[in-house]
């Protein structure tokens, strides 16, 4: 969407505080022994509080109202009473909701306890590549030069971005134009960012794999080479100068883990 009044960007901050908000407290709330429906349901409840809807559940009828992926699982991954966080594990929760008309998203990689399996190192550059990122975007500029920017740092880090998963447009639903926002430099794609306009930045960044896989429940994503992901997500208000970012109270910049 596009911001034209006041109550637009009103509605939008407050969407967006419930889902930052949300997501800090999933993150602060996770612990080893907890299953991810518990975390789920934590995050869920939450929501519900501040009158937010899962966007997810709402827009695709997921069955979570958060995505929890673990380990080796990129995104999508539906919460389970079945999966139980460990020490060192590598999640990634994703939190996107709707609240009076408007839709937000934001999301976040983090490791669980002490960093035994030696995932800090990835999801510390997930969260560096997405400030760099969005501290980039502004009216005029191309959507393939950010991607640009984005695989080219992640190739200095050792790393490579999955190319089939993308940022997007978001505002009045849950996917708007533009509606690839890739993580490399995609040389077909012309469009610049527009001034005012609301987007989901998203990094994807990867030990080994290039591509996202559904498993068979038809909703988590695997990589096509195994290994890991993190993913680190704002949603912003595109400017002439520095981006309002408008789920920056997620705190995912401000944290050691």
């Amino acid at each position: 969407m596009s911001i034209t009044q006041e109550s637009e960007l009103i509605g939008m901050k407050k969407a967006s505080e419930a889902v930052a908000y949300t997501l800090k407290e999933m993150r602060n709330f996770a612990q080893a022994g907890m299953s991810t429906k518990e975390l789920d349901n934590y995050g869920g409840q939450i929501l519900n509080d501040l009158g937010a809807k899962s966007a997810p559940f709402l827009t695709y009828g997921f069955p979570g109202w958060t995505c929890i992926s673990v380990n080796n699982e990129f995104c999508h991954g539906i919460p389970s009473e079945k999966r139980i966080l460990k020490e060192g594990d590598l999640i990634n929760i994703d939190v996107s909701a709707e609240l009076g008309g408007f839709w937000s998203d934001n999301g976040g990689s983090f490791v669980i306890g002490n960093d035994v399996n030696q995932h800090q190192k990835l999801v510390e550059a997930s969260k560096q590549i997405l400030h760099k990122a969005i501290h980039q975007i502004k009216g005029g500029v191309r959507i393939a030069d950010i991607g640009f920017l984005i695989e080219t740092e992640a190739k200095k880090r050792g790393y490579r971005v999955i190319k089939n998963l993308t940022g997007h447009g978001i505002g009045r639903s849950l996917h708007e134009a533009p509606s690839e926002i890739a993580n490399y430099r995609d040389k077909y794609n012309l469009t610049r960012f527009k001034k005012n306009s609301v987007v989901a930045i998203e990094t994807f960044i990867s030990t080994t794999s290039t591509y996202a896989e559904t498993l068979q429940d038809g909703w988590t994503m695997v990589g096509n080479m195994g290994g890991f992901m993190a993913q680190h997500e704002h949603t912003i208000v595109v400017t002439d100068g520095k981006p309002l970012i408008l789920t920056e109270m997620n705190d995912i910049w401000n944290l050691s883990q």
